[in-house]
């Protein structure tokens, strides 16, 4: 599983202690988890809210085949003051390592104790209280336990936590994100900082974007945190979602950071600064031996065994002295992700899966909503041009509720994603590959580190040296999805001569009412693509240019006022990386006006006659009344489909009188069995609708797949 840490901070999992009738009642005093780590090979540490009155024990886990596959032992059961917040919606990150908890919390009931402690059978070890130089106002996000060599007496403990800092004005409190560090093998002082730590230290995470004006736009709030392990554990990457601080603009980004510039600013100088009104500058006097915020191990000379240890000089400037004065910037300078449209939906969570592809080895980011979505999304950077291109490549409705995704976590080995929520928990599969489509051009310009084409389907993409049946024929280009050299012989020119595709898309009619408004509708597979329309006459074809009354939308081509010059054969092209690819052929039938509102009346006049024919499963018009809308159809245009032909028809023209003239067809050419029968066709179980998946017809490369729960 990932190092990511478990906060489920809105999950009710288990009852709270028998208090009062009252008390059960109230939503808030259920017993929310707050604290689920791996205790060893068999048992779980679990601890809860407990109606204000927190609670922990050790929770056995079993197999598939017992019956019982969790089971609370009772007498683990302990008091969870100072390993668990008293409220639900208290901000609260742990990690466990070698028996040990670590954890950021409010300790009080008030939450005016913010505290970074570490429990174990002996101590307790913790921040200064009421010290607004370490802590002032936190909120925890995230913590791991990272190594910096083969010394384990030189491992640290890492917090992400944001927290307020007073400007040099004196006056705002600005918030600022920070990564804080202590020794996992931290004992505290023996004169001074008793059960305090010794070795805390902290400095700041940046993520801007630079302005046109060459004022930064700093993104300031940390949301989540990642930590992605590398193969020795020493030298993971740090993925941050950040929001901004802004009550007028509201934007998200993601930064990365090594582990390199971490540790080069905690090796810096140290900040110093006069009084709370003044600015941070870098303390240059003379810095105590042992340096403080090391650890006491072998690597740092092996002079002390303990903290215990420490002169008391060094345990002075380490409490006096817990700013870093350089902050850490990101990898390239600048976020690797960025949304800046503040009317769209929030970002909660971030899970990162390292992926590699024929062309290298790729970071495949899972972002949280607050409507239930998860988004999946590559970054790619471009050395040459020094910038960064986001492809989304599947947007995943999870839950049917939007509630926001609290939790995120991705087995590797498993190949499986679990997110959480108020409403449940979902697994996923982390690729989809199958539902690319069909075509080799699809699944390459899906751009899917996961998937790639094996002369047949989509399917799972293999490194080399895995076996596979299909392991000599694939095709992928995440980088540049150029499916133009990938795919050969599917490509052609946008409205050249090598339209093959032309005749082969598929076809659809459609019918306008002169100075009505009228929808082409084309939506393309990817929302990379360029869509690209043509109009046929004739023997000629020309490209259609929008303009006041004919507008290209996301979702199609749009006439506000259709004129009867409009009509023809339009074809919907999407462009993509050089590859263009026929989606429909449109043809456009113009009706007169007068004569559809003639026949709409002359329709309703008719209303006592009936028809003995069936009524959706024929094939071509039902005959009715001597009289329908039906006869307004040229001679020439086929019944292809069996659907409801006048409710598509009235929905086309824009009539305003569609529900009379409906319910009229039904009592006509409809019996009230056929009709019950038509009903429960059309309607899925439960009676809701389903979305379409990729490589269906109008689909995304990039669609929302209603998953549930």
């Amino acid at each position: 599983m990932t190092p990511h840490p478990t906060t489920l901070s809105h999950t009710p999992i288990f009852p709270p202690p028998a208090s009062s009738l009252y008390l059960l009642q109230q939503p808030e005093c259920a017993n929310y988890i707050k604290v689920l780590q791996q205790y060893n090979q068999t048992h779980l540490l679990v601890c809860g809210t407990g109606a204000f009155n927190p609670i922990c024990a050790l929770l056995r886990v079993g197999h598939t085949g017992q019956d019982r596959l969790f089971a609370f032992e009772e007498e683990s059961i302990m008091s969870g003051r100072g390993r668990c917040p008293y409220e639900p919606s208290s901000p609260c990150t742990s990690t466990l390592s070698r028996g040990e908890l670590y954890i950021g919390l409010y300790t009080d009931y008030w939450e005016n104790d913010g505290a970074l402690c570490r429990l174990n059978n002996q101590t307790y070890t913790r921040t200064e209280r009421d010290d607004r130089q370490q802590l002032n106002e936190p909120k925890f996000v995230g913590s791991a336990v990272i190594p910096d060599n083969d010394d384990r007496d030189d491992d640290k403990v890492y917090f992400f936590f944001t927290e307020r800092e007073m400007d040099a004005g004196g006056v705002n409190k600005a918030v600022y994100t920070r990564v804080g560090r202590v020794c996992a093998n931290d004992q505290g002082g023996q004169r001074m900082l008793v059960n305090r730590w010794s070795s805390f230290l902290k400095t700041r995470l940046i993520c801007s974007v630079v302005g046109p004006n060459g004022i930064d736009t700093h993104f300031d709030d940390l949301e989540d945190v990642f930590v992605l392990k590398s193969k020795d554990g020493k030298n993971p990457e740090i993925f941050g979602l950040f929001s901004t601080t802004s009550a007028v603009f509201k934007g998200y980004a993601v930064c990365v950071y090594h582990m390199d510039d971490i540790r080069a600013s905690f090796n810096g100088p140290f900040a110093c600064r006069e009084r709370p009104e003044h600015h941070w500058t870098p303390y240059e006097d003379r810095v105590p031996y042992p340096r403080p915020g090391s650890c006491a191990s072998k690597v740092n000379g092996g002079g002390f065994s303990c903290s215990k240890e420490f002169p008391d000089e060094v345990l002075r400037f380490v409490r006096s002295h817990p700013v870093m004065y350089r902050p850490v910037l990101p990898q390239h300078r600048r976020p690797v992700l960025l949304q800046t449209d503040s009317s769209r939906r929030k970002l909660t969570q971030i899970a990162v899966d390292r992926v590699q592809a024929q062309d290298g080895h790729y970071h495949v980011l899972y972002i949280g909503t607050d409507d239930s979505v998860v988004l999946k999304v590559i970054t790619i950077y471009n050395k040459d041009t020094d910038t960064m291109e986001e492809v989304l490549l599947e947007e995943l409705q999870v839950f049917k509720e939007p509630a926001p995704i609290r939790e995120i976590i991705i087995s590797p080995k498993r190949q499986q994603l679990y997110v959480g929520s108020e409403v449940g928990v979902a697994q996923l599969r982390l690729h989809q590959c199958d539902l690319y489509g069909s075509e080799c051009a699809d699944c390459c310009l899906a751009r899917d580190p996961y998937c790639a084409w094996d002369g047949l389907t989509c399917s799972r993409y293999y490194p080399a040296g895995v076996y596979t049946k299909s392991r000599r024929f694939r095709r992928q280009d995440v980088r540049h999805g150029n499916a133009v050299q990938l795919c050969n012989g599917l490509q052609i020119d946008v409205g050249g001569e090598r339209d093959e595709q032309w005749h082969r898309a598929q076809e659809r009619l459609v019918y306008g009412v002169e100075s009505n408004s009228t929808l082409l509708e084309c939506v393309p597979r990817s929302l990379q693509a360029k869509v690209l329309w043509f109009l046929q006459k004739g023997g000629e074809k020309h490209e259609v240019r929008g303009d006041e009354r004919v507008i290209m939308t996301s979702h199609g081509l749009l006439f506000l006022q259709v004129r009867s010059s409009d009509a023809g054969v339009y074809m919907c092209q999407t462009v993509e990386h050089g590859y263009v690819h026929t989606l429909l052929r449109i043809s456009l039938h113009v009706l007169r006006g007068e004569r559809v509102e003639s026949a709409i009346h002359k329709a309703n006049d008719g209303e006592g006659e009936k028809a003995a024919a069936p009524c959706h499963s024929s094939v071509g018009p039902p005959p009715g009344p001597s009289i329908s809308p039906r006869a307004l159809v040229p001679s020439s245009v086929p019944g292809p489909h069996s659907r409801l032909w006048y409710k598509e028809f009235l929905q086309l023209i824009g009539y305003g009188d569609a529900q009379r003239v409906e319910e009229y067809c039904e009592r006509v050419w409809c019996s009230d069995k056929k009709r019950k029968k038509t009903k429960r066709k059309y309607v899925s179980p439960g009676g809701e609708k389903r979305g379409k998946g990729r490589g269906e017809e109008n689909s995304h490369r990039a669609p929302r797949h209603t998953l549930g729960t």
